[in-house]
């Protein structure tokens, strides 16, 4: 390989971590509103709605921002893609039976005037 090759492979491979590290802020603010509708679900601790998103990823083959991405879009449209919700569903239920949290509230407890935002209904 001649220096210029070098030069030119390393020049990509900068331009590629740049794109990766101008992402990550974007990427790292999903995640956390994601942990923040599991936290808010289930009442499991944030570090336990990470682990969460982790098994899902991994179970799913799917990149951990854009299972985060679901989660978040999840309360405002009503459902989760045929491939998430299982594994979510299992992932939660087994984080529950270790970490504690509750059952997971029900779309007849989402509070509708606040645009979806979850709530305990009080009556």
């Amino acid at each position: 390989m001649t220096e210029r090759e070098e030069l030119v492979g390393k020049i990509e491979e900068l331009q590629e971590e740049v794109s990766q590290l101008r992402q990550a802020p974007v990427s790292h603010a999903v995640v956390d509103q994601a942990i923040g509708v599991l936290v808010a679900l289930s009442g499991l601790r944030p570090e336990h709605g990470w682990e969460v998103l982790k098994t899902v990823s991994q179970r799913t083959n799917t990149k951990l921002r854009d299972v985060a991405l679901h989660v978040v879009h999840w309360p405002k449209v009503g459902a989760l893609p045929p491939e998430i919700r299982p594994a979510l569903r299992i992932a939660l239920t087994e984080a529950r039976a270790v970490h504690g949290g509750r059952p997971l509230v029900r779309q007849e407890h989402w509070c509708e005037g606040y645009g979806g935002v979850l709530a305990r209904r009080s009556d």
